[in-house]
């Protein structure tokens, strides 16, 4: 009986609500948190040729995406398409990381929210990103 009465106060308790974007601090400093920024902030320097050149943008998602690879020999194709194949998972690394120090899986959504936010108001002017039609165009 004690075990049940317990039990019964434990589900009475209320359930925590996921975080918002907005209560998600992005710049929270765990140890995963730090370990995918650096190596993101390492990539970055190889990827920027990419986004100058409008080869590369932001998709809709936060994900690096081809935007025009039609200028790119066969190599310089191998090496934007390698360096996407490492930076995203990164970038879903970093998501998880954040999510992890804020609740978890819950957090998950809102954390993406504010990161994918986040990236796309830190992307230069003139370089492209996708709108959630799937459609690109050049920040102003």
């Amino acid at each position: 009986m004690k075990y049940a009465l317990a039990l019964l106060a434990f589900l009475s308790l209320p359930v925590a609500a996921a975080p918002t974007a907005a209560e998600i601090n992005l710049d929270i400093g765990t140890p995963p948190v730090m370990v995918a920024k650096h190596t993101l902030t390492q990539r970055f320097s190889r990827l920027v040729r990419f986004y100058e050149a409008g080869i590369i943008g932001l998709g809709d998602d936060g994900m690096v995406k081809i935007h025009d690879g039609s200028r790119l020999t066969l190599p310089q194709r191998q090496i934007a398409e390698k360096l996407i194949d490492q930076e995203n998972p990164e970038r879903n690394s970093l998501i998880f990381a954040i999510a992890e120090a804020h609740g978890g899986k819950e957090a998950q959504p809102a954390t993406r929210v504010a990161q994918v936010k986040r990236w796309k108001d830190q992307f230069h002017s003139g370089w492209w990103i996708q709108d959630a039609q799937g459609v690109w165009n050049k920040k102003p």
